[in-house]
């Protein structure tokens, strides 16, 4: 049975040493009393003087012959010391037994060069086994030469269960306590091999009673056959052991896919130590400095920099590498408490462990650096770069969530303010006194709100305040009067002290209309203000007749969603390089028959809140894709884009719906492109995940529109991975002047790169964007630049005619066929494109869409 055989010292454990002493305790009281009785009945044949001396070598020898297993610092062996107690107390007087047990463990212990403890320990712990399996006998009343060989058989399996089941209770609880394992899970630890090694041991003994009792020259067959069986039952545990360890190693590797790097850390930590029964397990990363130290119960450090480690003896390093070698990340360390040496099997898996543990940390690396990319451009996309405030998309955004919690957090306003002459301060002492003075507004203006107000710079020297949780009305008036003032008292400027002026307008959060009409009311009275002369202005709805022309087509929805008014214009994507088109974009007009064609930002709104937007969505999108195989039996097989309002994908029919327009048209799934605009609502619902999933696994090419102007673009990814990514116009449109806008440009880039998507840009102007987005590595692009929004047969009559005789371009191109450019890190096809797809199509940057 199992024993302690370990090379770690293990006397210093208070625990241990009292276990340790009871047995031997119990074990002497034992001894003394057998050594009376075999004073009783001293050996007095040659045969009796060869038993006593046979017995001792036997027990000694079956000490010695042990089948090793390593538990951390502690080496576990599987013996055979039962099975020659069980046949001594079967041949020979019980004190002759419980002696040579003690004689012969001792001898072994002494051959061994065991510790004293372990010596004792075993000495003690056999003593017992045997006292225990002799009481059996007496119990039974049996006599091995005169029973049967059925008698035999079932008295001898009842006297090796008593003693196999005293190995098992005296010896895990120390096993466990020298191991640091707990006691119920060491008795459960490889629980059939040990029966099964019982099992085999008990066949030994009773074929060597029976070999004594037909014909003791037949000994002579018995070590041969004890030798087979061990040699056997060893290779079986080491071939179980190294099962297991490779089981374990498969589930810790697997344990390390994750991305976030202190959990890898953590996850590395304790399963190494499980994998490799080491008492500590340390990793030290190189970059940062950061260290991890830690057991199987959990993390003992974590930090910077940690106190030298308290287990002492063996520290086995691997250096974290990888396959390659190319990095060195740093190092894992194993510590044991004694003197530990690995097997080549193990050294094997710790290199194996190191390497994946290098790739997860690399990968949780990269991961973190994408997030902190994200993070800066969404920081960057909400924010006005000069003053620090929100910007006109965080504006719109906060205010859209507030609005649908009014109710609860009392009354919403905005005020809007518009700086007076700032024109002449520009001017005057330049652009950069112009900034220092908006810098200073702002500050001002963050310094006379209140806690959940929210400051934002919407552009030029317009500022918006987004009042909430006002308890009436009225108080948005005084909280504006409030604002105003701050900037009352002059601004100082290089020593110089400036005055300024700003009109306000106030506007109470509508019934209807959202954050956009709450923006245009504001606007509305702002400038009432400035044609009255006043500081400030209260909208009021008599004074704007824009409301009523919107109540009136808004009645006039049903109408024109069943008479077909609502008709489809595109603007082509093009490649900025080659000219060549590779896509378009469906642009909704409503031809109203009284007021002509009407902007979309008048109608849409209105569309999603009358119920009327399915019939709508699938209008236009009929529309599209009637147009996409026009192009494509004319020889131009272009996908075509389509925006898809958030509510429509709360629906989950809407994915069936768009499936069977595209089977109506005979068009493949993969020439429509859905452009999905960041939201809180894409971002957060599930329904959501499940309406983008079924369209992308059919084949539809998803496209995130205004890249980084809204809610968590780096989550959405995750969540739903899409094939192209599109550059907001508001940064296109400032690349020119502004570094920042070159830098988020030039980072959706990258981004892109690294996640293998498309990016178009939107807004392409004039020729120098399209030669700067180029350079820095956006393949293709949209804007007025190449051509306006067109209906589907002027733009076809555009493809065939071409640029410069080129059927299917718009543009010149930037180089001539067959040049070698050099260009800084140019884009890779976007997932999911075949070799020589074109890029998917994208939305211009001009002309309001269809959400």
């Amino acid at each position: 049975m199992s024993h302690t055989d370990g090379r770690r010292v293990v006397g210093t454990d208070r625990h241990l040493v009292t276990l340790v002493g009871l047995i031997v305790v119990l074990a002497s009281v034992t001894t003394v009393y057998a050594f009376l009785f075999f004073l009783r009945d001293i050996p007095s044949s040659v045969r009796d003087v060869a038993t006593l001396i046979t017995l001792p070598f036997m027990i000694a020898v079956s000490v010695i012959v042990k089948t090793p297993v390593r538990i951390r610092s502690t080496t576990l062996a599987i013996a055979w010391v039962e099975t020659a107690i069980v046949i001594g107390v079967a041949v020979a007087p019980w004190p002759w037994v419980i002696l040579s047990t003690g004689v012969g463990v001792a001898a072994a212990s002494a051959v061994l060069r065991l510790p004293a403890i372990k010596t004792a320990f075993g000495v003690g712990k056999n003593i017992l086994i045997a006292a225990g399996a002799a009481t059996m006998v007496a119990l039974l009343n049996w006599h091995w030469s005169s029973s049967s060989v059925g008698d035999l058989i079932g008295a001898l399996g009842a006297i090796y269960l008593v003693a196999a089941i005293l190995d098992d209770v005296l010896a895990m609880p120390v096993i466990a306590l020298a191991s640091g394992t707990r006691i119920s899970r060491q008795f459960r630890s490889d629980l059939d091999l040990r029966i099964a090694g019982f099992a085999v041991r008990f066949v030994v003994a009773v074929c060597t009673l029976l070999i004594l009792r037909a014909d003791p020259r037949l000994l002579l067959a018995v070590p041969p056959l004890v030798l087979s069986l061990h040699l056997a039952y060893s290779t079986r545990i080491r071939t179980r052991t190294e099962q297991q360890a490779w089981q374990r190693l498969a589930r810790t590797t697997d344990a390390l896919n994750v991305v976030d790097l202190d959990q890898v850390l953590t996850t590395a930590v304790t399963q190494a130590a499980e994998l490799f029964s080491a008492d500590e397990v340390e990793i030290e990363l190189r970059e940062g400095g950061r260290t991890v130290r830690g057991t199987t119960v959990g993390i003992r450090h974590y930090g910077d920099r940690a106190e030298p480690s308290t287990v002492g003896g063996t520290v086995i390093p691997a250096a974290l590498e990888g396959h390659d070698r190319a990095v060195d990340l740093g190092v894992l360390r194993l510590r044991f408490a004694g003197p530990v040496e690995l097997s080549e099997r193990e050294q094997y898996t710790l290199r194996t462990f190191a390497s994946a543990l290098c790739t997860a940390v690399r990968n949780a690396q990269a991961y973190a650096e994408l997030a902190r990319i994200a993070e800066e451009h969404a920081h960057d996309a909400t924010h006005d770069t000069l003053t620090g405030l929100a910007n006109r998309r965080q504006l719109l955004d906060e205010g859209t969530q507030q609005l649908t919690n009014r109710h609860a957090d009392g009354v919403t306003a905005l005020v809007l303010i518009d700086l007076n002459h700032f024109k002449e301060v520009n001017d005057t002492l330049g652009h950069s006194a112009g900034d220092r003075v908006l810098m200073q507004v702002a500050d001002r203006l963050r310094g006379a709100t209140r806690t959940g107000d929210l400051v934002a710079r919407l552009g030029g020297d317009e500022f918006a305040v987004l009042l909430r949780g006002l308890p009436a009305p009225a108080v948005a008036a005084h909280r504006a009067e409030a604002l105003l003032a701050a900037l009352h008292e002059p601004l100082h400027l290089d020593g110089m002290r400036i005055s300024v002026e700003a009109s306000g307008g106030i506007a109470v959060a509508p019934a209807t209309g959202g954050m956009t009409e709450l923006l245009r009311r504001a606007d509305v009275a702002m400038y009432q203000a400035k044609r009255a002369g006043q500081r400030i202005s209260t909208y009021a709805p008599a004074r704007d007749t824009a409301d009523l022309g919107r109540l009136t087509l808004n009645g006039e929805l049903p109408r024109a969603v069943a008479d077909h008014e609502f008709t489809v214009n595109f603007q082509p994507i093009v490649d900025l390089g080659s000219g060549e088109v590779t896509g378009a974009e469906a642009l909704a007009r409503w031809h109203h028959p009284t007021h002509g064609i009407i902007d979309p930002l008048r109608f849409l709104e209105a569309v999603e809140r009358s119920g009327l937007l399915p019939a709508f969505a699938e209008a236009i999108l009929d529309q599209a894709l009637i147009a996409a195989g026009s192009w494509r039996a004319a020889g131009f097989d272009l996908p075509v884009s389509v925006n898809v309002s958030p509510r429509s994908l709360l629906d989950a029919r809407f994915p069936g719906a768009v499936l069977a327009r595209l089977r109506a048209h005979d068009l493949p799934p993969d020439r429509l492109v859905l452009e999905l605009t960041e939201t809180l609502t894409l971002s957060q619902l599930d329904v959501v995940d499940r309406v983008l999933s079924r369209l992308r696994d059919s084949g539809v090419r998803l496209a995130l529109d205004d890249f980084g102007t809204g809610y968590s673009s780096l989550s959405l990814l995750s969540r739903i991975p899409v094939h192209e990514l599109k550059i907001d116009r508001s940064f296109v449109t400032a690349m020119e002047t502004s570094a920042e806008a070159a830098a988020v440009i030039r980072s959706t880039l990258d981004l892109g790169r690294s996640l293998d998507l498309a990016v178009v840009a939107e807004g392409v102007e004039s020729e120098p964007q399209r030669r700067a987005l180029w350079e820095l590595g956006c393949a293709a692009g949209q804007g007025h630049l190449f051509a306006r929004p067109l209906p589907a047969g002027s733009l076809l009559a555009a493809l065939q005619r071409g640029a410069g005789g080129r059927p299917g371009t718009l543009a010149a191109a930037l180089h001539d066929a067959g040049a070698v450019i050099r260009l800084p890190g140019r884009r890779q096809a976007g997932r999911g494109r075949t070799a020589g797809a074109p890029p998917t199509a994208g939305q211009t940057a001009d002309e309001p869409r269809l959400r």
